[in-house]
């Protein structure tokens, strides 16, 4: 329980209160959640090795910025287990490195981690890594349970707009919810504590193509945690806007630039221009570590992943009689374009909502609210700007 805000764990599968990330029983491996087998079965993963951590973010069985960072972390903590040189150090960094480009979050974990080791003899390592990577995990649960406090008193201004018992309808994108995160999610944060104060609110869930992870992820965190919600094609929300059925956008990020830039799924700036041109507040939820301020111009200088073209022209669900089969849906010979993520400029974006409150997307702000992780940069700015 937070001392703080007195709230319990945001997670729950089948009502039990849990993480996405955990040490087994034997106290040196990793437990995950095999997110692609969700929503249809609920498996769970055991990482013995660095390139267990590796696989399972490269194939996203494991994903979701902050997530992402946590098993990274725990990564080289198995990695010093095995090796604990200075060659395997570098070694581990490298590897873990390379497995997604966009989101900061694994980066900024595994410099955490090189900190935490360079200096230490070897015999320190491994409990010197396994203890700063459980810090990790538990500092990323602190601090969405901010983020969601800070978004909750968004959602209860709305909530006083409207007449007793309307809900407040919520439209989010991906997945940003404790799936993606240690605990809490991002986005989802305010959501869950809105939904347990009482206060009636829905969530518009976009189905997010290609990999499904609104209509499979979030859908399946939301209906677990009881919080009503809707499933619809990503193109709907525009509608949704211009009929005055969505109240507020929500939305996670895997990196936000110096200047308010926001990188996160594919199809999030069209949701953006859709809210800007209909006067929808659009809201990015973040947690400090997925600000970059070695980078201020997202669309220019953000790495966009892009992904293997079978994840658009197949997909996967479960048959009438109860079989999990994948189909193709293109047709043979056509091309396919999987570009992950896009970046939506930080003029669309209403405010970000940090663990230190909702603040203006601009640098002035980011840097006034966040100087802690501003000072560690390199002097980019003249050369970006």
């Amino acid at each position: 329980m937070s001392d703080e805000g007195g709230y319990l764990s945001g997670m729950k599968i089948n009502g039990r209160q849990t993480r996405s990330i955990w040490l087994e029983s034997d106290g040196w491996s990793v437990g995950i959640i095999d997110q692609t087998r969700l929503p249809h079965d609920y498996a769970t993963l055991r990482l013995a090795s660095c390139e267990d951590a590796a696989r399972v973010i490269s194939t996203m069985q494991t994903r979701g910025a902050p997530l992402i960072g946590a098993v990274a972390a725990y990564g080289m903590a198995l990695a010093m287990r095995d090796d604990a040189s200075d060659q395997n150090l570098e070694r581990a960094h490298a590897v873990l490195l390379a497995t997604r480009p966009t989101a900061i979050n694994l980066k900024w974990a595994l410099d955490e981690m090189i900190a935490a080791l360079r200096n230490r003899s070897r015999a320190e390592r491994i409990a010197a890594a396994y203890r700063r990577a459980a810090e990790i995990c538990d500092e990323d649960v602190v601090i969405n349970e901010a983020i969601g406090r800070n978004g909750l008193r968004l959602i209860e201004e709305i909530a006083a707009r409207k007449k007793p018992g309307e809900r407040v309808n919520v439209l989010t994108h991906c997945n940003a919810g404790w799936l993606a995160t240690v605990d809490w999610g991002t986005a989802t944060a305010p959501i869950y504590m809105a939904h347990d104060k009482g206060i009636p609110v829905h969530v518009w869930v976009d189905e997010t193509r290609p990999r499904n992870q609104g209509a499979s992820l979030t859908a399946f965190e939301l209906g677990q945690h009881g919080v009503p919600h809707t499933v619809i094609p990503d193109n709907t929300g525009g509608h949704l806007m211009q009929h005055k059925l969505v109240d507020m956008a929500i939305v996670g990020t895997d990196r936000v630039t110096a200047q308010g830039d926001v990188c996160n799924k594919i199809g999030t700036y069209l949701k953006a221009l859709a809210a800007k041109d209909n006067g929808v507040p659009f809201y990015v939820a973040l947690p400090s570590p997925t600000i970059d301020f070695t980078v201020a111009d997202g669309v220019a200088e953000i790495p966009i992943e892009e992904r293997a073209g079978h994840e658009v022209a197949t997909m996967t669900g479960r048959t009438a009689d109860g079989r999990i089969e994948t189909v193709t849906i293109v047709p043979t010979g056509s091309n396919v374009a999987n570009y992950g993520f896009d970046v939506t400029p930080a003029r669309l974006v209403t405010g970000l909502i940090t663990e230190r409150g909702v603040i203006a997307p601009n640098r002035k702000a980011l840097e006034d609210n966040f100087p802690d992780h501003a000072s560690r940069r390199p002097d980019t700015r003249k050369a970006v700007e």
